[in-house]
């Protein structure tokens, strides 16, 4: 399948949710080894490297807005140091020194607590919103920044964590995305 997707590898563990009366089958995964931000670190810091296009910053904010509404667990403040910054957003392009170089159909990737880098595919087709033949920051920013927070891919499609995106869609988060989170901190 070479449908554009997340620079992360799927991984073949899922959770089962039975503590549910229904007995709802939870699809979310985490990264091995279960990494985690401490407790000390509900409020996350990000900053945008210098390279990062200014229109594109109000859709990733909004992105960390909804993954702290949604989880009511996690803050996050917006910094101007990258260097001190729990989180670290930046445009990339091939190989970036990272060990994971952007190649086919790679759209973004982020890297499992406490990391914290977050890089987009510069050498990809972007926009803001629903646009046939690019990729919606705020899409792919709500999916990385559960990497950041340690979720892996779901095997859920209609969840944020799926792996892979088309060209032109818009996404949110599912009940899959809140119930992993909220499985993964106790919460």
């Amino acid at each position: 399948m070479l449908m554009p997707r997340c620079g992360q590898p799927d991984t073949k563990t899922s959770h089962n949710n039975k503590t549910n009366p229904l007995h709802i089958v939870s699809h979310y995964t985490f990264f091995p080894n279960n990494p985690r931000w401490p407790p000390s670190k509900r409020g996350l810091t990000y900053a945008f490297n210098l390279n990062f296009p200014s229109v594109c910053v109000a859709p990733v904010v909004r992105a960390f807005n909804t993954w702290a509404t949604s989880t009511r667990y996690f803050t996050f403040t917006r910094v101007s140091n990258v260097a001190s910054a729990d989180l670290k957003i930046s445009w990339e392009r091939g190989n970036h020194g990272d060990g994971s170089p952007f190649s086919g159909g790679i759209l973004a990737h982020a890297f499992s607590p406490t990391d914290g880098r977050f890089h987009y595919n510069a050498d990809q087709s972007w926009s803001i919103g629903a646009r046939q033949n690019s990729f919606d920051v705020e899409t792919v920013a709500l999916h990385e920044i559960g990497h950041l927070l340690g979720l892996g891919h779901s095997q859920f499609q209609n969840a944020i964590m799926w792996s892979t995106i088309s060209s032109g869609a818009v996404k949110g988060l599912a009940s899959d995305d809140i119930l992993g989170i909220r499985a993964l901190y106790g919460v």
